[in-house]
């Protein structure tokens, strides 16, 4: 529940609270996602079409992930902005510069997943990361980023079924990764469609119960 001061307003702790969570989860599910690339396994679709991009064009990750999001952004702007927040800046500006840099810091530090066993490994730990980031950045209530308001403007339209609506937006970037040469992968496929109970585990076991402790 939502912590109000006595004119029905949010306090100036949850303002404070709110944006400095969906912080951390943005900065875990960059780590995730870099701990997916360093492992060889895939990404998630979203970063996988835009790392597809910058590897066409040139450049590094997060320029390239930043111009999507602002592109997005301008169709969220005009079709759902009630899902932009400070939340949605702090995503769509960060996690692909995030994502670059912690693969040059594990590349670096961790040993290489020349073996399956390795590479599970570095899937297991990866998707565990990611998703928390991803359930601590939802739950922060902070705004949501470009991609992840594309489908809940979709339902709020059309009125269809939310998995459905987020399984074909992401089997389309997943084409549009593989075409691009993006790095499809195992984590690909499982991110797309089965990250899901995951995520809302985290949300339901320690997110919503942690944000309601530091807004509280």
């Amino acid at each position: 529940m939502t912590e109000t001061d006595q004119s029905g307003d949010p306090t100036t702790r949850e303002r404070v609270v709110r944006p400095l969570y969906a912080l951390f989860g943005v900065i875990l599910l960059g780590a995730g996602a870099a701990l997916m690339l360093v492992g060889g396994v895939g990404v998630d679709p979203f970063t996988a079409m835009n790392q597809g991009l910058a590897d066409r064009l040139g450049f590094d990750l997060g320029p390239v992930q930043l111009v999507v999001n602002l592109l997005l952004l301008a169709v969220v702007f005009f079709t759902g902005r009630h899902m932009i927040g400070l939340g949605t800046i702090i995503n769509m500006v960060l996690v692909g510069f995030l994502i670059s840099g912690f693969s040059t810091l594990f590349s670096a530090v961790l040993p290489a997943a020349d073996t399956l066993l390795m590479q599970a490994a570095y899937l297991a730990v990866a998707l565990v990361i990611f998703d928390f980031g991803v359930s601590a950045y939802i739950c922060a209530g902070s705004g949501t980023s470009p991609y992840d308001a594309i489908a809940p403007i979709v339902v709020e339209r059309k009125n269809w079924a939310y998995r459905y609506v987020r399984w074909v937006q992401d089997i389309v970037v997943v084409i549009i990764a593989a075409i691009l040469g993006g790095p499809v992968g195992l984590a690909t496929v499982i991110t797309a469609f089965f990250n899901g109970p995951l995520i809302e585990f985290f949300t339901k076991k320690f997110n919503e119960r942690i944000v309601a402790k530091l807004v509280g």
